[in-house]
């Protein structure tokens, strides 16, 4: 790499330290809910305001997929009509009628996806429990003025969220994860006792949550930690809020392991290294203060360790092995391609790193079955054309790249056909222009797809093929598209991350375009053992 290059890679790694809480976008879903929630948290009429803008030309908001459309439509339009019925002087800032006719175009929307059979509902967290929570929220409105009533999607009732709102107002504890979305207990969240702030005052590491549990009225001591949390994340994008925050572990993992998956050379300062061991305990980490552990960040952080020679023995992956694959969580409604993808990584590169015989032969054999087990289940869960998706990503390309470059680099043999399936998908799906993309050409899945193109195992092992002229010319092609200046605030760029609603994890999207760049580098390519003159060939 050049000594350019190796700056970037550098900075990219410091930049993680300037932001310690991470770099996420706004959520649509996660402001709403503080607009209703928190009328009184210091940025109120910003964010009525930033969910005026977000409004699309249909009345809706979020993703172009009405599926991922319904929930942040269904936050949006219930938080405009709260702002709505607030008394004159509420200090909104928002013409009424403007709150008025944006809050009718996004009921005239949500008409059209309730109604019937709708669209289907993506695999985002808490879903079955959000929807009918905000549709109740909205009903309320319309009851005091039209009478009408939003029906819940087809297949979706309250009986879930019932019975969450019963368990929590007797006193019964809930799963820690059901803490992310906490706003859905209502007015039982309130001062939940069996429920306390982190040290950085989050609750569940969502702004929704901590505003649930500090209530409308704010909190009563001028100093409590919780409000202040949420005074901090509303002023970091100056008045909106992103959704899951903070994702400190997730985000530095996830740029460590992006950037070494790519070769490019890892020199992480002490306090960075410190901030993924740290918080690993026998059942490994959360992604952040506020969330349970479980196995992706687990395995993330575990592999993102043993590329910074860092290596912990990946031991508590056990507590997530079923007789199949490995869950995300003890019992998950589910399962995750990427979450196996990175238990093979982790397994995979100590097993790599350390050796058998440092490890000892019965332990050994024990982390290589682990890593068959997950390949296998992986290749079986490849669709037809080649591809994977997750439950953690809107983009087949994510899903690919994870689950192809852990096969190729650690199953390489027996996954041999199912990883070039996956770059004959990706060839075949690439668009006019170069780019890659769902729902249109992006930098972030454009790079995935080079990475899919050109990765031959992270490092470029011997006896590695080097990438076909088709793979290359096609990678090359979509080069210009990874060129393109991606900044925290690229509105350009859209959100492809599940949580509660779309995300964008800024930090980890330029490692992955970073590192994809790095692979198509004149000097990379050589060391692949491909000529300048055949990479760029064709290309213009």
């Amino acid at each position: 790499m050049s000594a350019g290059g190796q700056v970037a890679a550098r900075a990219l790694i410091a930049e993680l330290l300037d932001h310690p809480w991470g770099q996420v976008s706004p959520s649509v879903y996660e402001t709403g809910r503080l607009v209703t929630l928190s009328p009184w948290l210091t940025g109120d009429a910003k964010r009525i305001r930033f969910l005026l803008d977000a409004q699309r030309p249909d009345g809706g908001w979020g993703a172009p997929d009405d599926g991922y459309a319904l929930v942040p439509t269904l936050s949006a339009t219930e938080a405009l009509l709260s702002a709505r019925r607030r008394p004159p002087g509420g200090g909104h800032g928002a013409p009424g009628r403007e709150l008025t006719r944006a809050a009718a175009r996004g009921l005239d929307l949500l008409s059209g996806l309730l109604s019937g059979a709708g669209p289907a509902l993506p695999d985002l967290p808490a879903i079955e429990l959000i929807v009918p929570y905000l549709v109740a929220l909205i009903n309320r409105h319309l009851a005091a003025d039209s009478g009408d009533r939003l029906p819940c999607p087809a297949g979706v009732d309250d009986a879930k969220l019932t019975a969450v709102r019963a368990a929590l107002a007797g006193g019964r504890g809930a799963p820690r994860k059901l803490w992310h979305a906490l706003e859905v207990a209502g007015d039982v969240a309130q001062g939940l006792p069996q429920i306390r702030p982190e040290l950085s005052g989050t609750i569940g590491a969502s702004p929704a949550a901590t505003a649930a549990w500090l209530g409308e009225r704010g909190p009563v001591q001028p100093g409590d930690a919780a409000r202040w949390h949420l005074e901090t994340v509303s002023a970091l994008h100056d008045g909106p809020v992103p959704c899951g925050f903070p994702i400190t572990v997730f985000e530095r993992a996830w740029v460590v392991s992006w950037l070494g998956r790519s070769g490019v050379p890892l020199a992480a300062p002490p306090q960075l290294v410190l901030s993924l061991t740290a918080p690993l305990g026998p059942d490994g980490t959360p992604a952040a203060a506020g969330l349970p552990a479980d196995a992706d960040t687990t395995a993330g952080a575990l592999y993102a360790l043993s590329l910074l020679n860092a290596q912990h023995r990946p031991d508590p992956l056990w507590e997530y092995e079923t007789p199949t694959h490995f869950c995300t969580w003890p019992g998950e409604d589910g399962a995750s391609t990427t979450t196996n993808a990175h238990v093979i990584e982790a397994f995979g590169h100590y097993l790599e790193t350390m050796g058998p015989e440092r490890i000892g032969g019965h332990l050994a054999r024990r982390y290589a079955a682990a890593v068959d087990k997950a390949a296998a289940w992986l290749r079986a869960r490849q669709r037809a054309d080649g591809s994977w998706t997750d439950r953690w990503h809107a983009s087949p390309y994510y899903a690919t790249a994870s689950c192809a470059l852990a096969l190729a680099r650690f199953d390489r043999e027996r996954s041999r056909e199912a990883v070039n399936r996956a770059r004959r998908w990706v060839l075949a799906t690439q668009r006019p222009d170069g780019s890659w993309g769902r729902w249109r050409g992006t930098a972030e899945e454009t790079a995935y797809a080079v990475q899919i193109l050109l990765n031959r195992g992270g490092g470029h092992a011997a006896g590695d093929d080097p990438p076909d002229e088709a793979s290359v010319r096609a990678a090359m092609r979509g080069r210009v598209h990874l060129l393109r200046p991606l900044s925290r605030t690229d509105a350009e760029e859209p959100a492809l991350w599940h949580d509660k609603d779309l995300y964008r994890p800024a930090a980890i999207v330029r490692a992955v375009v970073f590192g994809a760049l790095n692979l198509t580098k004149a000097e990379q390519l050589v060391i692949m053992g491909i000529s300048t003159a055949k990479a760029t060939s064709g290309h213009k």
